[in-house]
């Protein structure tokens, strides 16, 4: 089989870079994501290559050329050239000396299969030439691929035991690449040593949890998740209800028409209470503004989405968006609110005090006032209006004070 002509290949610069690296010898191949996108048809968000050529001759070999190199990972054996601005990560073979389920202590290697056996799924471990496009499959990820299947490269628990995140990108490769039924003796591996997501990171778990939650359709994976205990020692707040308001969501982010986001189907998971988010949101060491909307999510009330611009005008579109798709409130609205732009309103403190009021907190009570009406009354835009508005108001402020 060879691998199919791709615009990545074709990228002004990859041709200098291959010979820099002699893949017309055979020492550098496409390897990966790149590789296995390329024969499903899709688009391939990042090239990287593998290369005999050990770092620091990466790196050689590339200044010769005048090719930009960054040796963004030399422990691990990885180097980065940048041609027009795009990255290219180029990755020496290699194998594991030891690991610990976080990191691995490696040495080189000239070895193409025992730099495969390394990696974690069978689709994930193919490798082209960049001369003839031959691809090379030392572990039947071809047949893994036509049959819509993801599976480990060998022992599923020894794979997790190199590094815990595989078991969180197991569930995220299958609800991509996987049709039917997951590979069993992966999904036994993965309930087996779930509790070793414990010694990750937090950022790593969220930052993989939020990649599946952006595609397209991870409630299946995610309901796998939950029944064999995936996250019950890292997110147990999630459950099978849950799983249920994820796929209602996405039902209703589908008839809106909107874009899939991962922060507000995580919203959906975690059941509606605002200290709760907050807890998961600290433990998750998400940013403000995420942690900000895993918060106001957890606060949406049925009666609010009855007027969508008025929730928009007082939360915000973004989080307006996150609690209509949530409660029940059209989806319809949804697309007209996506470009709606915040009204602005044209009266403020020092006109009070020309009407009358006195400098004070009655000038701000009155101001709220005024503002709470005038966007409960669809916003009028004109200033006259909203004149008329202010002077009665201020009129009612002045009678109360005599």
């Amino acid at each position: 089989m060879r691998l199919p002509r791709t615009e990545w290949q074709e990228r002004r610069g990859m041709q200098e870079l291959l010979e820099a690296l002699r893949g017309d010898q055979g020492d550098t191949r496409y390897v990966g994501g790149c590789v296995r996108d390329a024969l499903l048809g899709l688009a391939a968000s990042d090239v990287d290559l593998a290369t005999r050529l050990e770092p620091e001759e990466v790196m050689r070999c590339l200044r010769a050329k005048s090719i930009k190199v960054v040796p963004t990972g030399l422990a691990h054996g990885t180097v980065t050239a940048v041609l027009n601005g795009v990255p290219i990560e180029v990755t020496s073979l290699r194998r594991d000396v030891t690991t610990d389920g976080r990191r691995a202590t490696i040495a080189f290697t000239s070895d193409w299969k025992e730099d495969a056996a390394r990696r974690d799924f069978t689709i994930n471990a193919l490798t082209a030439d960049p001369a003839s496009g031959e691809i090379f499959d030392y572990f039947q990820g071809l047949e893994d691929l036509q049959a819509g299947r993801v599976r480990f490269i060998g022992d599923p628990l020894q794979r997790i035991a190199e590094d815990h995140l595989r078991i969180l990108r197991f569930f995220r490769f299958h609800a991509r690449f996987g049709r039917g039924e997951p590979d069993a003796d992966a999904l036994q591996g993965c309930a087996a040593r779930a509790n070793d997501l414990m010694a990750l990171s937090r950022e790593r778990i969220a930052d993989e949890l939020l990649k599946l939650l952006g595609l397209p359709s991870p409630q299946p994976a995610v309901a796998l998740m939950v029944k064999h205990g995936i996250l019950k020692s890292v997110l147990p707040e999630i459950r099978s209800e849950g799983v249920a308001r994820l796929s209602a969501l996405i039902d209703r982010e589908r008839l809106a028409g909107v874009a899939a986001d991962a922060v507000r189907r995580l919203a959906a998971l975690l059941p509606a209470d605002e200290e709760l988010a907050a807890n998961v949101a600290a433990r998750l060491r998400f940013s403000r503004k995420i942690a900000k909307r895993l918060r106001s999510a957890a606060s949406r009330q049925e009666d609010e989405v009855a007027n969508p611009r008025l929730l928009a005008y007082r939360i915000g579109v973004e989080e307006a968006i996150d609690h209509i798709l949530l409660g029940h409130g059209d989806p319809v609205a949804v697309e007209k609110l996506s470009e709606w732009e915040r009204p602005r309103l044209l009266i403020g403190g020092g006109d009070l005090i020309a009407m009358g009021l006195a400098a004070g907190p009655v000038v701000a009570r009155t101001l709220q006032a005024i503002e709470r009406e005038w966007a409960q009354e669809g916003f009028a835009p004109e200033k006259e209006m909203q004149r008329a508005l202010a002077l009665r108001h201020v009129d009612q402020a002045l009678r109360t004070r005599q």
